[in-house]
């Protein structure tokens, strides 16, 4: 197992994202699962961090399922909310990755109780998957700095690969680290066109006809949404940097 590439791998998703601004100042965190094991790396918190944006590879902990660090240097520690992290894993064995941010816009719209409505399709298709498959939203604000409040959050996310969590942020997942980061990235998207949407009127969800189109879609065209992100991937990696 090459731990190596896996932790510069959660580095770089930290710095793409921080530096596309879904998150305030340095907060934010994301997590990988180690393959096989019950352990995982996530990004440390404490004096010696740089924040989200400036992450590296060094400022990444492996911990266990309890939310205990197994390595890492003076003044780096797991973050409070590790166990928005370790209570996904032990729910839902499928997921490799788990990413926590504070993407402001996304937050608006849980603070005014309006939900992300599929007002567009071929726009963006990946985004608009997320509103025609349902955005659950953790109805509280505090921190998730217990494995009981983690778990909370883990039965309200259910199956889905996006949360919104009301005057907080997000959480997302993916099979991979830059699946669940793509996902962040496509759940801020679907936000900003609907606040835009909003700023100019009353946004209308596209026909039901249509709907089912895209649902339809998404299923006929899984395998080729893999490739596409693998591309889109790359694209923010070379737009941001990282």
């Amino acid at each position: 197992m090459d731990t190596i590439d896996l932790r510069e791998r959660v580095a770089r998703a930290c710095r793409v994202l921080g530096r596309l601004d879904l998150t305030k100042a340095g907060t934010g965190h994301i997590s990988a699962r180690l393959p096989g094991t019950d352990r995982i790396l996530i990004r440390a918190r404490g004096p010696e961090e740089l924040g989200v944006r400036y992450t590296s590879k060094d400022q990444v902990l492996e911990c266990d399922l309890d939310g205990k660090p197994l390595d890492g240097g003076p003044g780096l520690e797991a973050p409070l909310e590790i166990f928005i992290h370790t209570a996904i894993y032990r729910a839902r064995p499928n997921v490799g990755s788990v990413v926590h941010m504070h993407p402001p816009t996304v937050v608006l719209f849980t603070i005014c109780n309006k939900p992300l409505l599929p007002i567009y399709g071929s726009y963006d298709q990946p985004s608009a998957a997320l509103a025609l498959e349902g955005i659950p939203l953790f109805d509280r604000s505090i921190l998730i700095d217990t494995p009981a409040l983690g778990a909370e959050l883990a039965k309200s996310m259910g199956g889905a690969s996006v949360c919104m969590m009301r005057g907080h942020g997000i959480t997302t997942i993916g099979e991979t680290i830059e699946q669940a980061a793509i996902n962040a990235i496509h759940l801020n998207e679907l936000a900003t066109m609907s606040y835009h949407a909003n700023l100019l009127g009353e946004p209308s969800p596209i026909s039901a006809e249509d709907q089912e189109t895209f649902r339809a879609m998404a299923s006929r065209f899984a395998g080729l949404e893999v490739q596409c992100a693998a591309a889109l991937w790359r694209y923010y990696v070379a737009l941001t940097g990282a």
